[in-house]
């Protein structure tokens, strides 16, 4: 398994501070010991209207320079629409989000079904509650049925594309249709394409003790091609690198567990770290990018021993 850093980290919506220019970046990611870099496929950094041909060979040319693989490329899209004025344009961008993605030199493009996005409020920073609340009540007059049967055509059509593109889909098990893994299983087969893959990541999963994790990750056994952490880390009174809820009384993503199954499955792509909620202290105060560079180091640290201690394990 590789370490990938996601380019959401550091799009200035979750720190006080401006984003990362997409060099940048590809340098602080190569700085803080990452292997890649995922894409996040909208603005500031990936969205394919802002980059034409030459923007795109300049990312290849700064990625190389600096050593630093293009993991992965990420959409933002939902599927969800009953109203066909609506979801065409989701396609369209996810098409150019293909494209982008083999411009770019990479195979993967994660995908969403669902996705209420976030609202950037005054301060500049994002939130989910609002989208997700407008995102309800478009969808309250539509089954969960319409909604699958749309998202599969949608992705049916885009994997055909994907595929004369040399690209990959890769779906993540992410709400709010999506309920859980077997849902994510579930739509990779029905969809029938080579180009359209899973993206389970341990945070999402619907339970977090051993043996669902471990049941859950066997499922995706040759679907696997892209995953995802994110989450609090700290140092313990002894020094160790130590998971920490974001919010009091959640469970923590079961890693340890997560990446003995991956090892079981014989799991080699990425995981990337993405910090992707308001970056607080213990008064609830929003951080500068330096808490973000932190965070992104310790978890680093954190799941660079659990990678050792899988190999160690298999020795």
């Amino acid at each position: 398994m590789k370490l990938g850093l996601y380019s959401v980290s550091y799009a200035g919506i979750w720190y006080r501070g401006e984003a990362l220019s997409l060099p940048d970046l590809i340098r602080k990611a190569r700085q803080l010991g990452f292997a890649g870099i995922e894409l996040d496929g909208k603005r500031p950094h990936g969205n394919p209207m802002d980059l034409d041909a030459a923007a795109r060979q300049e990312i290849r040319r700064v990625a190389a320079g600096e050593g630093i693989e293009i993991a992965a490329v990420a959409s933002n899209n939902d599927f969800t629409t009953p109203v066909p004025d609506h979801l065409e344009p989701q396609i369209l961008m996810v098409r150019e989000q293909i494209r982008l993605t083999a411009d770019l030199g990479s195979k993967l493009l994660r995908v969403f079904l669902a996705w209420p996005g976030v609202t950037y409020r005054a301060d500049g920073l994002a939130h989910y509650d609002v989208a997700r609340r407008r995102w309800e009540e478009i969808w309250r007059d539509t089954t969960r049925l319409e909604i699958w049967e749309s998202a599969r055509a949608a992705f049916r059509e885009l994997a055909r594309f994907a595929e004369t593109e040399g690209v990959v889909l890769a779906l993540q098990n992410h709400g709010p249709v999506i309920r859980h893994h077997q849902d994510v299983i579930d739509m990779v087969r029905e969809v029938g394409s080579p180009a359209f893959r899973a993206c389970l990541d341990a945070p999402l999963m619907t339970r977090q003790d051993d043996d669902y994790m471990r049941q859950a990750c066997l499922a995706g056994r040759g679907l696997q091609v892209h995953s995802h952490a994110s989450g609090e880390f700290k140092r313990d009174a002894k020094g160790r690198v130590v998971q920490v809820p974001y919010r009091f009384g959640e469970d923590v993503p079961n890693y340890p567990a997560f990446v003995r199954a991956m090892k079981e499955i014989g799991y080699d792509g990425y995981v990337c770290f993405e910090y992707c909620h308001l970056a607080l202290n213990e008064r609830n105060e929003i951080q500068g990018r330096d808490f973000v560079d932190s965070q992104a180091a310790l978890f680093l640290e954190y799941f660079g021993e659990l990678l050792r201690q899988a190999e160690r394990a298999a020795a």
